[in-house]
């Protein structure tokens, strides 16, 4: 159902002891060499600041039919209720996409809980799919899915995800998909209970605005993928490939087109191309791409950290 690759990971599956870890291709989990070298590969700064946490997780999805409508609990409630210090903020920017394609981003008109618990508990996808905006995406666009909100993607859509550090989905339907949402769908609290980090209210036009972007991966000239809401969670650039001056820190880039290399002001050059993904830790200075292009994704910059919800 949801084919997608987790990249630079030292974040686990809900309910899972070492699943959703990335590796290294030396062998080594990047947890473990994080936990053993947090300076090295956080910098001083964010270490200080957040803890032995990247503060991100960076996803391919690349799901060959249409994703369930859910949503992802914010900070707060994911602390009450969950003893975690993060909730999931999202993103998404699509790679590719086929003619036509859409997503759904959160509810058209106002609803209350009981009104979804009963669209949940009787099955009824039709009417939970209907109830969303319905976006065209194509290749380029990015989108910023806030916590709470409701959403699906269709199928056939190729994007990267950026997120907080958790997996927290809360399914609203399942079927048709290989999932036990009765049993699995609610973070193990009830769906009575977990509907209360639910959004009821609609996403206004003006707000729609503010959480899609078009044409992000071309252009001349670098640009930074999302608007200031997305600051409190993550950042993600697209790089042209000019000999980018990039700060130190960890950050994942992903290679978009190209065969180039990557220069480091405190490592040797690294050749990449099309298809690569690199992990790159704060020790290896500040850095830029050349003849090859990418997105980099990186975690939010501390003074920005308190403004999440």
């Amino acid at each position: 159902m949801r084919p997608e690759e987790w990249i630079g990971s030292i974040t686990t599956r809900f309910g899972e002891a070492n699943l959703g870890l990335s590796q290294l291709t030396s062998g080594e989990m990047l947890r473990d060499c994080i936990m053993v070298e947090p300076e090295n590969w956080l910098g001083r700064e964010h270490l200080d600041f957040f803890g032995a946490s990247t503060e991100v997780l960076v996803k391919l999805l690349d799901p060959d039919q249409r994703l369930p409508v859910h949503f992802h609990p914010n900070r707060k409630f994911s602390k009450e209720y969950l003893s975690l210090g993060h909730g999931k903020t999202e993103a998404w920017i699509i790679l590719d996409a086929p003619v036509n394609a859409t997503v759904g981003l959160g509810f058209k008109e106002e609803f209350t809980k009981e009104e979804i618990l009963r669209l949940v508990t009787t099955l009824d996808s039709t009417a939970l799919l209907a109830s969303l905006h319905k976006v065209n995406v194509r290749k380029g666009d990015a989108i910023l899915v806030p916590s709470g909100v409701p959403h699906a993607i269709g199928p056939g859509i190729f994007l990267l995800e950026l997120q907080e550090p958790t997996d927290l989905s809360v399914l609203l339907e399942w079927n048709d998909f290989a999932v036990d949402g009765a049993k699995d769908g609610h973070l193990g609290l009830g769906f009575d209970c977990v509907l209360d980090a639910l959004r009821y209210s609609p996403i206004s036009i003006e707000e729609m605005r503010t959480l899609i972007s078009h044409d992000n991966l071309g252009g001349t000239s670098d640009k930074h993928i999302f608007s200031e809401a997305s600051n409190p969670y993550f950042r993600a650039d697209f790089l042209t490939g000019n000999l980018n001056d990039i700060d130190s820190g960890f950050a994942v880039l992903l290679v978009l087109d190209g065969v180039g290399k990557v220069d480091f002001s405190n490592h040797s050059s690294i050749a990449v191309s099309k298809g690569d993904a690199l992990v790159i830790p704060s020790s290896a200075g500040s850095w830029g791409i050349s003849e090859a292009c990418g997105l980099v994704c990186r975690p939010p910059l501390p003074k920005f950290a308190n403004l999440a919800v």
